[in-house]
């Protein structure tokens, strides 16, 4: 029983931390932060194809969270990065992976894909 609380604690402790190193390297917007500046950047979609497929905001690259370790190269370090997925967990995910890489201008939307309103295109 007290391995467990051991255990328990140490998962509480990393989640906070984790949670306020990500609010430092990563600027959640809201969508309407989002949109003022997304068109002058590179517009990442974390999520997988199938849910890019289903629809995604006007723009956007598709680069899911699982390849993103390889796929790295593809993004330029000296423009701002926009990133979302659909409720803005993997997202931030993604700007941890990036920012370990010296990536630095980082952003995502807050609440996800699930909270925009506007443009969506969708792959028929």
């Amino acid at each position: 029983m007290e391995a467990l609380l051991i255990i328990l604690g140490a998962i509480l402790i990393y989640s906070v931390i984790t949670y306020l190193w990500q609010r430092r390297i990563v600027k959640a917007l809201t969508e309407e932060e989002f949109r003022a500046g997304y068109r002058k950047a590179q517009l990442i979609d974390v999520r997988e194809p199938d849910e890019f497929a289903g629809g995604h905001i006007l723009g956007a690259r598709n680069i899911p969270l699982t390849q993103l370790r390889m796929r790295m190269k593809e993004l330029r370090k000296d423009q701002p990065i926009y990133l979302y997925c659909q409720n803005g967990l993997r997202s931030g995910r993604a700007a941890q992976m990036l920012y370990r890489k010296g990536y630095r201008n980082l952003y995502h939307l807050k609440g996800g894909f699930k909270k925009w309103t506007g443009k969506v295109k969708k792959n028929s």
